[in-house]
């Protein structure tokens, strides 16, 4: 299996050369300005990690004043060490303001990559819905297609058998059966005379005070008898 052969990207080689530049021209101008030892190399790294920081604010939540300001100073500070490098100033006697902006670099660099952290994203605009798919409509002017009837091949082989047995007679039904006769009535108790004179009082008395004839339930609780021989006495009475 043969490996790829490597291929060298024009980009990052230029990218690799301007921050190799870039970092040697800001460490030269902050030993200049007074910042010697690891404090000289400190200051490229905080400029070159802000521009980043801000770069990719900008890519990761679209463009923002602040992403973009930040981006906007951190470029200017390199570009600055570059020209201010090139000729145009004296290192060997910086000015005073010079001094004082790089002095106020870290502090600067500081709130600069606080802010890019800890700021949130502003909120996009919700992407509208896609509109729903449309519903195909039938063509109400095209002639429905004519369904064929089935022939005797596409009869089901059940429905033919079933057809060729023979129905079975109706069993005969048996005749519904007559009612039975009612049983025959009890015979009325016999009546002793002596109750039903008694009785007689009762109703007549009931018929003085409430002016209608009393009734077979109001003379069976009058006499305390059973509900067969009021009944027969009330038979009596009428």
């Amino acid at each position: 299996m043969t490996r790829p052969a490597l291929r060298v990207d024009a980009v990052l080689v230029q990218a690799v050369i301007a921050g190799a530049l870039s970092f040697a021209h800001l460490h030269d101008l902050a030993a200049a300005a007074g910042q010697d030892g690891w404090k000289a190399w400190a200051y490229p790294i905080s400029v070159d990690l802000l521009l980043v920081a801000s770069w990719r604010r900008l890519r990761v939540d679209g463009p923002s004043r602040l992403a973009w300001c930040w981006f906007v100073i951190a470029l200017c500070a390199s570009l600055g060490a570059n020209v201010a490098t090139a000729g145009l100033l004296d290192l060997d006697q910086v000015p005073a303001w010079l001094r004082i902006l790089v002095a106020a670099w870290p502090a600067l660099a500081f709130m600069g990559g606080t802010l890019l952290a800890h700021t949130p994203a502003p909120n996009r605009a919700p992407e509208p819905p896609a509109p729903p798919a449309p519903i195909p409509t039938p063509d109400i002017n095209s002639a429905p297609e004519p369904v064929a009837s089935p022939g005797p091949d596409d009869i089901p082989a059940a429905v033919t058998e079933a057809e060729k047995t023979p129905a079975l007679p109706a069993a005969e039904l048996d005749p519904a059966p007559e009612p039975a006769p009612a049983p025959p009535a009890a015979p009325a108790p016999p009546v002793p005379a002596a109750l039903v004179d008694h009785a007689r009082k009762v109703a007549d008395d009931h018929r003085a005070r409430t002016g209608f004839p009393i009734d077979t339930d109001t003379l069976r609780a009058r006499l305390g008898v059973p509900p067969q021989l009021a009944a027969a006495i009330a038979a009596q009475l009428t």
